[in-house]
């Protein structure tokens, strides 16, 4: 099992795609392993995620009228991006910085008629959430098996979201209808932390790591508004028409990504031949987005989860030359918890997936991986209300990395 260097380091290359499509809000999987690549290493990569997320509604806002009606692929495609250098300063100092768009949500729910489940006015639910994130490290290697890091982390967050269609609308109390809210977080940043360390034994392409990351508390300011979708009455002698928005409140909103910690592993199991394995545990359970108007007219938040995702990422890598090489990795994801919110209702998935490397030379190489995810079954709920079943679902990640060693 002994390896060459050269041959360690393109197994800890040699990877499957991020996780993409997680609980909660969890996108990238957050990993440092480029930092613990050895001597100068530099990386960009992109991943696209295809999903098809359909159900059937279980509304019953307005009578049984919307129980059992079509909801078209919702899950709208997307893409990020991510970027690492790590320099070797000394002999036992590396530094480092990793940007990545750790967690997002794209959702666009198609429109039904004047009235349906999830669109009203011509216009569907639709969400969208971005959040970028830089990450700066510094490590202190005491010996050549150990590798002690931390640093700071910089992140923004921003969303819109508009919110359509009978599932808004209470089944108990139609006075309370947050059909054609919208709300809008405009970007901020924030800071945190993370900390970790690493074992290796170079010889056997053997490494395994542990990395905390701290939670960020985001105090972003939101304005929430209302789109009326027919004449409304607001005052004596005030009436508004159809389709006109009105603010309805600017605000300071509190929102905190979750703590995380993830365990990474490989070890070289026969000749050219690594086994490579991630656990991560991402706490949402606590997690909650609560905007004023909203949550006085719902009684409820905008996002929440009532628990906390676990994941695993196994698989193989096998170096068949000096040139190519290839890896196979079977996923699982727990979710947050079911029921969901409507905008991202599935919970977990398992995945295959499949990469390959090639290395026109020493120093740099190009890798392309796809996956296939299994969609886990999930209910949405609005106010603790079941409004639709999403089943049998699943999708799609394609993912491109170069890397280069200076």
């Amino acid at each position: 099992m002994k390896l060459k260097p050269i041959s360690a380091a393109i197994f800890l290359s040699t990877l499957p795609l991020s996780p993409v499509f997680a609980g909660g809000l969890d996108r990238s999987g957050q990993s440092i392993l480029a930092f613990l690549q050895p001597g100068n290493y530099a990386e960009a990569g992109i991943s696209v995620l295809d999903p098809d997320v359909k159900g059937k509604s279980s509304v019953r806002s307005l009578g049984n009228s919307f129980n059992g009606e079509k909801i078209d692929d919702m899950a709208e495609d997307y893409y990020f991006v991510n970027t690492a250098i790590k320099v070797q300063a000394t002999d036992k100092i590396s530094l480092g910085l990793i940007y990545d768009q750790p967690y997002g949500a794209d959702a666009s729910y198609s429109t039904n008629g004047p009235l349906s489940s999830f669109s009203a006015a011509g216009e569907g639910t639709k969400v969208e959430v971005k959040t970028q994130n830089i990450t700066a490290l510094i490590g202190y290697q005491p010996n050549e098996n150990w590798n002690l890091y931390a640093g700071p982390v910089w992140q923004t967050v921003e969303a819109d979201i508009s919110l359509r269609g009978a599932a808004y609308i209470s089944p108990l109390d139609p006075t309370k209808a947050l059909s054609g809210y919208n709300i809008k977080l405009d970007e901020k940043e924030a800071y945190g932390w993370l900390a970790g360390f690493a074992y290796s034994i170079p010889e056997i392409a053997l490494k395994a790591s542990v990395t905390y990351r701290s939670e960020i508390k985001h105090k972003t300011t939101g304005t929430e508004s209302f789109t009326f979708a027919q004449p409304t009455t607001l005052a004596p002698g005030f009436t508004v028409p159809a389709g006109t928005t009105v603010p309805m409140s600017t605000e300071r909103v509190d929102a905190i990504t979750p703590q995380s910690v993830n365990l990474d592993f490989q070890s070289g199991v026969a000749k050219n031949t690594i086994a490579f394995a991630n656990i991560r545990w991402v706490h949402w359970d606590q997690f909650a987005v609560t905007p004023l108007f909203l949550k006085a007219n719902s009684g409820n938040n905008l996002i929440d989860y009532s628990d906390d995702q676990w994941s695993a990422n196994i698989g193989v890598g096998h170096k068949f030359n000096d040139k190519w090489s290839a890896s196979t990795s079977i996923g699982w994801d727990s979710g947050a918890g079911n029921p969901v919110t409507t905008l991202g209702p599935t919970e977990g998935y398992w995945s295959l997936g499949l990469g390959a490397q090639y290395s026109p030379a020493a120093n740099y190489f190009i890798q392309a991986g796809v996956k296939h995810l299994w969609l886990g079954d999930a209910t949405a709920q609005t106010g603790g209300n079941p409004v639709g079943e999403f089943e049998d679902n699943n999708a799609w990640a394609y993912g491109m990395k170069i890397g280069y060693r200076f």
